[in-house]
């Protein structure tokens, strides 16, 4: 390729740098057929003469199996397994069908790439080549895509060549490829056409091509210089890519025939399998010599591959198919059954003319085989094509009604809704018909139509009550999980609803699954009185730590996370949330991680970590954006305005706090409204605004929704008493005294004290504050504590006890300083000014410049952890975690991680315990 002063010249020193150690290793070439963009990664693979290279290439045929190109790019490090943690090297295993276990997550399998290529580039660099993106399956761009993402510290580079955009590589770095230009164009044209050639004609030639390097080569090929000045002889609106194809299938169509039968099984065949083509070539009585022609031409290279991908379109397109057909059968005859059955059972299905049972039945074996592998994409597309060759009306419709899970579970629900819309007019059995209505319900809520979600999922439930009473009650508790988020803007089946047709279809016998017991603990909650749930509520807690010892489904997490949350159980809530996060982890799972991350994210905000919440949410939208998966619908959101009302941030919160309720409007999400009430309640108690408080608070009281419901009554009774509804202050604390001595926790009894205390004479309310602070101090809620005691030093300054007031006051500053609740922290400072304290403001510290991800590394590392347990635990590898800790070290002046600790100051206060077990209950509080 002739590159002189071209722009491709730009492009290969561009692509140098990047491998060579730029601000990213990471580039996408992008560009059209034929526009250099293989040349420049073979030119880039020749200087990187001291790299280690491996290359994949995206291939059309092949698009349906999952992590075929991840298996050929790893397959050289594959002897470097041993070395990673079990979990990675079970996930590639799996993966790649190298061992058999349960199907690994997408991020698992992210990870575990990750790590073979930093571990190969520990002895020498790492470059990674990938050709033809366009056609990765779905699975290897993912988990590529999400080790692009992750790269930062590593010798490891990657290089992408794609045709167009990508929704598995948008974002990353990219480089436009565009034709040569005019003089690079000329010389080009000149290297490949003998003798003069007129100055209008080379301009028409190049006008022509657009300065595409291919095109500038083959399509002159073989024509007189008379010829060329008429031009290609093509409509100018046809694609250059067509024009170059089209003039690939005039050379295929004067080769011989026997070749042209050649170089069709080489199109179909598995890319770099040459002898499985030879084999399939004697089937269809092709001669030894058959290739040779074709590599005359230029078509054709050593190994039987291509010259260029258009070539292979070209040989594809201009078969006809029935040859096609002959081709597929001959493949599949020479594949073997038990080494390779799923492009054994591809080929089959090609071949097919019509409905064949055997075909299908092979097609939904490797569609299994690929659900196992982790591949559902794929798994949905063999399931599809099954479901076509199925001559039986019911097992067709079963069929499809399996593809639309498998593209639900993929994350493609606008396939799944079609699917299932030709599956169900089908489906004679009313347990499947259930099934599809319950399947309709979860396409509808990732959808946005959340209150159209619960009544689904119910009738769902009532369609498999008489036939399958346990898998109905299961279908009931989504029913009540949906209900829940829809809240308010429910088109119809309400929680209450759900609960009492749970209660006329009662657990069987000795039905401890998970979903049963919470279906049970919130039926009485709501049928009956909060009180009669709450051993339910534990019951459930304990199972979810038994589970968590076995195989976790990650099903339930959030609702047994909820029930703590009911409870007000800090211990249970936080341990509840740490190990649905580390499990999600563990098993690499898309759909619950961002959801557990931000669950763990509200738990630090109330141990008063906002810093570490921060870091956690940041976590979610980076692996929501290295996979290209959606974080749980609005948790992030509504997370950051969870921390900003914290925070006090008034002139920031408006704007998110609208956007947040606009957005659970809009998916039907009524729970999302009422916790954007429930935040907003406390940014106006952090600014004394009891009014607007009192607004916001009685909202969330009046619809007592669950888990939020319970723990804004202190809340209510604070903002209303202190802006005179007296009648409402005093019903929230009813609630909260019947609430707090059934739960009977320290987080609970320390709210109900501090609420009584705001009641009580000045002869009684001391004894009530002590008490609040003697309970919250054993919760773990520093932000509880925190407000316990700026209301007692409050009202100790009231009382004109100055002293005491100090005490309490002061603590409350440097508390809500520490945390970063900004306008707790002004109140607290107002209030020793008023006592005659001068309390100073918190300066910014060093620690306030780690970026949310080094604050999280710095933290984990002061805990203990290695860089090989903190690299598993944030999805990156031990060199990027080496690489952030040097940084750390340097923003914080320390020299060893036993140092972290001290200078990380407040954002190491102990959490409470992680366990899962019921504990102990305190004293009750009388009312």
């Amino acid at each position: 390729m002739l590159l002189g002063r071209s722009s491709e010249c730009t492009a290969l020193d561009e692509l140098l740098e990047v491998v060579r150690g730029g601000q990213s290793r990471v580039l996408v070439l992008r560009g059209q057929p034929g526009v250099g963009k293989t040349a420049l990664l073979e030119h880039v693979a020749d200087a990187a003469w001291d790299f280690r290279i491996t290359r994949a290439f995206g291939f059309e045929a092949e698009m349906e199996l999952p992590f075929a190109a991840l298996q050929t790019l790893c397959a050289p490090m594959l002897d470097r397994l041993d070395r990673l943690p079990e979990p990675q090297r079970a996930a590639i295993g799996t993966a790649f069908g190298l061992s058999g276990g349960a199907p690994p997550g997408q991020l698992l399998i992210g990870l575990a790439t990750l790590s073979l290529f930093a571990d190969a580039s520990r002895e020498q660099s790492l470059l990674c080549v990938i050709d033809d993106a366009q056609w990765l399956d779905r699975a290897s761009a993912q988990a590529l895509a999400f080790v692009a993402r992750r790269l930062l510290a590593d010798p490891v580079a990657v290089l992408f060549a794609t045709r167009g955009p990508s929704q598995e590589l948008a974002g990353l770095p990219e480089l436009s490829l565009r034709g040569l230009d005019d003089d690079a164009a000329r010389a080009l044209l000149a290297s490949v056409i003998p003798g003069p050639l007129d100055e209008r004609v080379h301009r028409r030639i190049v006008t022509e091509t657009r300065g595409n390097p291919l095109a500038l080569l083959e399509l002159p090929r073989g024509r007189t210089p008379a010829e060329l000045a008429l031009g290609f002889g093509v409509p100018d609106a046809m694609p250059l890519s067509g024009r170059i194809e089209e003039h690939y299938r005039q050379r295929i169509d004067e080769l011989p025939e026997e070749t042209q039968r050649l170089l069709l099984i080489a199109a179909l065949a598995p890319l770099g399998e040459p002898a499985r083509v030879r084999r399939a070539g004697q089937v269809l009585g092709v001669g030894a010599g058959a290739a040779e022609p074709a590599a005359m031409a230029g078509l054709l290279e050593a190994n039987l591959q291509f010259h260029h991908p258009l070539v292979r379109s070209a040989v594809y397109r201009a078969a006809t198919a029935e040859q096609r057909r002959c081709v597929h059968l001959a493949l599949a005859e020479v594949t073997d059954p038990e080494a390779d059955p799923d492009h054994r059972a591809w080929h089959l299905a090609q071949a097919a003319t019509g409905p064949d049972e055997d075909v299908a039945e092979e097609l939904e074996r490797s569609a299994s085989r690929a659900q196992q592998r982790g591949g559902r994409a794929a798994a949905a597309v063999l399931l599809e094509r099954s479901a076509e060759l199925t001559p039986e009306r019911q097992r067709r419709a079963l069929r499809l009604l399996l593809a639309a899970h498998a593209q639900l579970m993929a994350g493609s629900t606008d396939r799944a809704h079609e699917l299932l819309d030709q599956s169900v007019p089908n489906l004679d059995d009313a347990p499947l018909r259930a099934q599809a209505m319950r399947m309709e319900g979860v396409i509808r809520f990732s959808d946005g139509r959340g209150g159209e979600t619960p009544s689904l999922l119910f009738q769902a439930a009532m369609g498999l009550k008489d036939t399958d009473p346990r898998l109905a009650r299961e279908v009931l508790m989504e029913a009540f999980e949906a209900a829940m988020w829809a809240g308010r803007l429910t088109s119809g089946t309400t929680p209450l609803a759900v609960a009492d047709a749970a209660r006329d279809m009662p657990a069987p016998d000795g039905d401890e699954h998970l979903g049963s017991l919470l279906l049970t603990a919130y039926t009485l909650r709501l049928t009956d009185s909060y009180a009669s749930a709450v051993e339910g509520w534990r019951r459930a807690i304990a199972a979810y730590g038994k589970e968590l010892r076995g195989q976790p489904e990650l099903k339930w997490d959030g609702l047994v996370w909820n029930s703590a949350g009911e409870l007000l159980e800090f211990e249970a809530y936080y341990a509840t949330a740490r190990e649905w996060a580390r499990v999600s982890r563990e098993q690499g799972a898309l759909a619950t991680l961002p959801g557990a991350l931000s669950a763990l994210a509200w738990c630090e905000v109330l141990a008063g970590r906002i810093e570490g919440a921060e870091a956690l949410v940041a976590e979610a939208e980076e692996i929501a954006r290295a996979t290209g998966a959606p974080a749980t619908p609005g948790a992030s959101e509504i997370l950051k305005l969870g921390i900003l009302c914290w925070r006090g941030d008034e002139r920031k919160v408006r704007p998110v706090a609208d956007s947040v309720a606009a957005e659970a409007v809009a998916r039907g999400q009524g729970l999302g409204v009422t916790i954007v009430e429930y935040l907003l309640t406390i940014l106006e108690l952090g600014l004394a605004r009891y009014e607007e408080a009192r607004v916001h608070a009685l909202r969330v009281f009046e619809e007592d929704v669950l888990w939020f419901g319970t723990s804004a009554l202190a809340d209510a009774a604070e903002a209303a008493l202190r802006s005179g509804d007296e009648d409402a202050a005093r019903a929230a604390l009813d609630r909260l005294n019947e609430r707090a001595n059934a739960s009977r926790t320290p987080w609970a009894l320390g709210l109900l004290a501090r609420a009584h205390a705001l009641f009580a004479s000045d002869e009684t309310a001391d004894a009530l504050y002590r008490e609040s602070l003697d309970h919250l101090g054993h919760s773990g809620l520093v932000t509880e504590l925190a407000r316990t005691h700026l209301l007692y030093g409050e009202w100790l300054r009231r009382l004109r006890r100055r002293r005491d007031a100090r005490l309490h006051l002061r603590a409350a500053h440097q508390m809500f300083q520490a945390i970063g609740a900004s306008a707790f922290a002004h109140r607290a400072r107002v209030e020793l000014l008023a006592t005659g304290e001068h309390a100073r403001v918190r300066a910014p510290e060093t620690r306030d410049q780690l970026t949310p991800q080094e604050q999280q590394i710095a933290r984990l590392a002061a805990e203990g952890e290695s860089n090989a347990e903190i690299a598993a635990q944030l999805f990156i590898s031990p060199h990027t975690v080496a690489y952030h800790l040097h940084k750390v070290f340097g923003k914080l002046d320390v020299s060893s991680r036993n140092q972290l600790s001290r200078a990380l100051g407040n954002q190491l206060a102990p959490a409470p315990p992680y366990g899962l077990e019921p504990r102990a209950a305190p004293t009750m509080v009388e009312s």
